[in-house]
């Protein structure tokens, strides 16, 4: 083992940057769970403007989460490349999960844009406020993502992301499926749960 290796592991073995981003995770799961506790409090006590059964369109939901669920796929697929050294299929992963990432955020705006036109906005009653910061939150968590990916993908690109720089992209993606499972909870608790 080599001091550069060696300098970033614990006393329990583990990475220490590794640890540090499962802290990081744990502090983005308390923002969701205010988040997502404060949609259901207010969840049937909006008195005006449309209401979720009135315009969340389920069928086109349901299309983006198994995109966002596939780019799950392709980044697990990203970091086994990687870590064997197959620049090929890591930059082709990499590009997939961002792409798909990009898609989801493309339903997100036409979703967004659609509701305001029907009247659905964040000043019209509690469901367009809770509903646009829960799920604008995580479209802004998923913006992130889609950077970093394709951060590492120039990385890649630069020759800088082999095998030995593999937890640079098992850290983006416990960040990417950290964002997928809570995308899993939004979708029951907003989408299907009426």
């Amino acid at each position: 083992m080599t001091d550069a290796v060696a300098a970033h592991h614990t006393s329990t073995g583990l990475d220490s940057r590794k640890i540090g981003f499962w802290t990081f995770i744990g502090s983005e799961c308390l923002l969701f769970g205010s988040l997502i506790s404060t949609y259901l409090v207010y969840h049937g006590k909006s008195v005006t403007g449309p209401t979720p059964q009135e315009i969340l369109n389920i069928p086109l939901t349901s299309i983006s989460t198994f995109d966002l669920l596939m780019s799950s796929l392709a980044m697990v697929l990203a970091l086994a490349a990687v870590s064997r050294g197959d620049r090929v299929w890591a930059r082709v992963w990499l590009a997939t999960t961002a792409l798909l990432g990009l898609v989801f955020l493309g339903f997100q705006v036409y979703e967004f844009v659609s509701f305001v036109h029907e009247g659905l906005t964040l000043q019209v009653n509690l469901f367009g406020s809770t509903f646009f910061v829960l799920t604008g939150t995580h479209g802004a968590h998923v913006l992130v993502g889609v950077i970093w990916l394709l951060t590492l993908l120039v990385r890649s690109f630069q020759g800088k992301l082999g095998p030995e720089k593999a937890m640079n992209v098992e850290l983006a993606g416990l960040y990417w499926h950290f964002v997928d499972v809570v995308w899993i909870v939004i979708f029951t608790v907003v989408y299907l749960l009426q």
